[in-house]
């Protein structure tokens, strides 16, 4: 559905992606994988357009997305839900106010027609009652579910996720991932995650592409990652601090 062709990107001097080559497979769960600052971030904002290449392109089907205009990327940026880093919802809205948001924005339904709507989607998410709950009043893993809840709520063919279980304990990254497993079939939408958290990424990911000095440099299914030799691999996927990927 996607297809990523040697992606470049630098700010300044520091080179972020040196060549970044990625197919994103229709109807499926893609997990990206690498250690914090080696690009994942920069990575999904060239996907949804947030930033432009340096060198390289990206195709949406037969679209090359790379190149367009921003009045033409604001018609193909509908077709994505986005689920930010710890949520990023608006503080003065209430959970119903965040959810219907990109609804008042982007349509022409009434505000009972998109209350139902942003209640439906809660649902799905396992959110039940919460409509006039303001954020601040929400736990962690309550903020992911309404920020997925928002990020599904215009039925987007593609999801983007930017470490969805950052900031959660274990019990709770694993309680997102059975969410993200359960949306994800019953939407039968294409989801790319990004992330560093290696056991929700195996419970989830039909494909493991792991981004390390700029490039994709390994990538496969879960069952052949964990036996993939490539002794960087090795090291991240089993945490050590030995090894050749440097701690500094």
């Amino acid at each position: 559905m996607i297809k990523i062709i040697n992606l470049k990107k630098s700010f300044g001097t520091k080179k972020v992606l040196d060549g970044v080559n990625l197919e994103i497979d229709r109807g499926k769960i893609t997990v990206i994988i690498g250690r914090s600052g080696e690009g994942k971030s920069v990575l999904i904002k060239h996907i949804i357009g947030l930033l432009r290449p340096d060198e390289g392109s990206i195709f949406l089907d037969d679209l090359e997305i790379s190149s367009m205009r921003e009045r033409e990327f604001n018609e193909v940026r509908r077709r994505f839900g986005m689920l930010f880093q710890g949520a990023a919802l608006f503080d003065s809205m209430t959970v119903a106010e965040n959810v219907g948001f990109p609804l008042k924005e982007h349509t022409d339904l009434n505000e009972e027609d998109i209350l139902k709507v942003v209640r439906e989607k809660l649902k799905r998410v396992g959110l039940v009652g919460v409509e006039d709950m303001m954020p601040a009043d929400l736990s962690g893993g309550m903020k992911k579910r309404v920020g997925l809840a928002r990020a599904i709520v215009m039925d987007p063919e593609i999801v983007l996720f930017d470490e969805p279980t950052t900031g959660l304990d274990p019990i709770m990254s694993d309680s997102i991932a059975d969410l993200v497993l359960d949306t994800q079939r019953v939407l039968k939408t294409t989801y790319i995650l990004i992330t560093h958290d290696i056991p929700f990424t195996y419970k989830i990911a039909d494909k493991i592409a792991m981004l390390h000095e700029g490039r994709i440099i390994e990538q496969g299914s879960v069952e052949e990652m964990k036996a993939n030799p490539d002794p960087v691999v090795r090291q991240f996927l089993e945490g050590r601090a030995e090894g050749p990927i440097k701690v500094y």
